[in-house]
């Protein structure tokens, strides 16, 4: 196509929220009017759903919840009185606590203000908060964040090294609805030993954002936490960041949440638009519809060009593979449903993969943000009447360009700098996109059987791996292989399982389990050692 067609192209689809400083921009997606008029109708019945779902419409039929992460933004939407205060209160909650720490009213013992922040979740828990910390934080935050987001005891021993001897002033926010998560407990167990053995209190460090009622809920009100937050059964982890498991760190470490806020709700206003040239998320569901065929045949490439966007990518991972991941539609017909996410960050993805994307498989369309601001003040002039920020900006062009010359499709998002207000309107936005794309390939965006079902898998290997050690211990002298132990726990089948977890066992000190290498490596035999 013609430059100044493109051009045309350009001005005919792009969509502008002034408030936001925002504009999508999909004239690099080659479909024409005639596609986004047969999406018509499959739009009109998506905003119709999606509607119903903000109305308070049963939308996770496997736990029969709603779905109500819209509501955290505008309360007054919620279907219920009762939910709309809640979701008032606990937001000032949030920021009269924030504040109290801010001033040193709520201290550690000895009225030692806090200086850092350790929060402990897994997934949407962990991912959200840890996007909008490094989107929005600083050398001027209140409280310096760290975070506990798996249960890799050398990933927690590295954060505690770089807490050191700052353990004293750390605040430590436990995020689960359940309470039952066993990442997040065992790193709640993780950091309740490290304060122990530093002679401090735990509980009068410790804050819980959980399900009222819930085992964390409970354990909180007993060991008397600094203070409990609600999480509710109708926001889902990876659509929490809004509540308080994300407004309630990004506050404490001194981010402005009230523009968080209205950055989402700014976007919401405009994704609720039943005129598509006029809806941003639908602008996006529909051009992830045209690049996928509808069937997850192509991948979906985050390209932030700002250093504080690189884990966007990661946020959006979990957004938007946990909610379209699925085997089967709303009808229960098989359908293997989904778009993979990556992404790094411009320029470095330059010298990384933009090779193969300009010039390798063309399974992939992919998604430019476009930063303007490049910092406060001026900048440094590198080369004559060009700084840094240039440099970049032209990179981005010039890979976007690059990428349109072979073919490769892109859609430009851009926002005038990164704020709280932004970074609001960056969440929504995707939010909306993920729910309306799964309206038009008809499956359901809001629940996860896969994650339980990989739950259950790893709670029957740590069975197993309770009975490999029993058996170890009860005959110490023996030396198994593990075929022997398969079959002494009548379990022949899981053979390469049993292996594995011997591999694990021996190679830590925990459960004192020795292995007798043999060449043919599984044939090597285990045996219980005494201290």
């Amino acid at each position: 196509m013609q430059r100044l067609q493109l051009w045309e192209r350009f001005k005919d689809r792009l969509f502008h929220a002034p408030e936001l400083g925002l504009t999508l921009d999909t004239s690099r997606m080659n479909f024409g009017e005639d596609f986004m008029e047969s999406m018509e109708p499959r739009l009109q019945k998506a905003y119709g759903e999606m509607a119903e779902l903000e109305k308070g419409a049963i939308a996770n039929p496997d736990e029969q919840r709603m779905v109500g992460h819209y509501w955290l933004r505008a309360p007054e939407l919620a279907p219920e009185t009762g939910l709309a205060e809640e979701i008032v209160g606990t937001q000032a909650s949030v920021k009269a606590f924030a504040a109290s720490v801010h001033a040193g009213n709520i201290a550690a013992p000895g009225g030692v203000h806090f200086t850092r922040l350790l929060i402990i979740g897994i997934g949407g828990s962990a991912l959200g908060p840890e996007f909008v910390a490094d989107s929005l934080g600083g050398a001027h935050d209140r409280l310096r964040p760290y975070f506990f987001d798996n249960t890799d005891p050398d990933g927690m021993d590295r954060v505690l090294a770089e807490i050191g001897n700052g353990l004293q002033q750390t605040l430590v926010l436990v995020i689960s609805k359940s309470g039952g998560t066993k990442e997040t407990r065992n790193g709640m167990l993780e950091a309740r030993n490290a304060f122990t053995r530093a002679g401090l209190n735990f509980a009068a460090h410790a804050v819980a954002v959980t399900g009222v009622g819930s085992e964390l809920d409970r354990t909180a009100a007993e060991e008397k936490w600094l203070a409990r937050f609600p999480m509710w059964d109708w926001v889902g982890g990876r659509t929490s960041v809004t509540s308080a498991v994300g407004l309630l760190p990004a506050a404490l470490q001194g981010i402005d949440i009230n523009l968080l806020l209205d950055g989402a709700r700014i976007c919401d206003q405009h994704t609720r638009v039943s005129e598509t040239r006029k809806n941003p998320a639908a602008l996006l569901a529909a051009a992830w519809f045209h690049a996928t065929r509808g069937k997850g045949e192509a991948d979906m490439v985050i390209l932030p060009y700002k250093d504080r966007l690189i884990l966007f990518s990661r946020y959006l991972q979990q957004l938007i593979m946990e909610s379209l991941g699925k085997e089967l539609d709303r009808n229960g017909a098989a359908v293997y449903q989904g778009i993979s996410v990556y992404g790094n960050k411009g320029s470095t993805d330059q010298h990384a993969y933009v090779q193969q994307l300009r010039e390798g498989v063309p399974n992939f369309f992919a998604t430019f943000i476009e930063v303007l601001k490049d910092r406060e003040g001026v900048s440094l002039a590198v080369d004559p009447g060009a700084t840094s920020g240039d440099y970049l900006s032209g990179f981005y062009q010039g890979t976007r360009e690059a990428l349109y010359e072979k073919g490769r499709e892109s859609i430009t998002i851009t926002v005038n700098e990164v704020s709280p207000l932004t970074v609001g309107a960056l969440i929504a936005l995707y939010e909306r996109a993920v729910g309306l794309y799964a309206s038009l390939v008809n499956i359901n965006a809001y629940h996860q059987p896969g994650v339980e079902a990989g739950k259950k898998a790893a709670g029957s290997v740590l069975k197993l791996q309770h009975e490999i050690v029993e058996l170890l211990r009860s005959q110490p002298v023996r030396e198994f292989t593990c075929s022997d132990i398969a079959m002494a726990l009548a379990r022949p089948e899981e053979v390469e399982t049993v292996f594995t977890i011997l591999r694990h066992l021996a190679a830590n000190p925990d459960h004192r389990v020795a292995s007798i290498r043999s060449d043919k490596l599984w044939e090597s035999r285990f045996k219980h050692h005494q201290e």
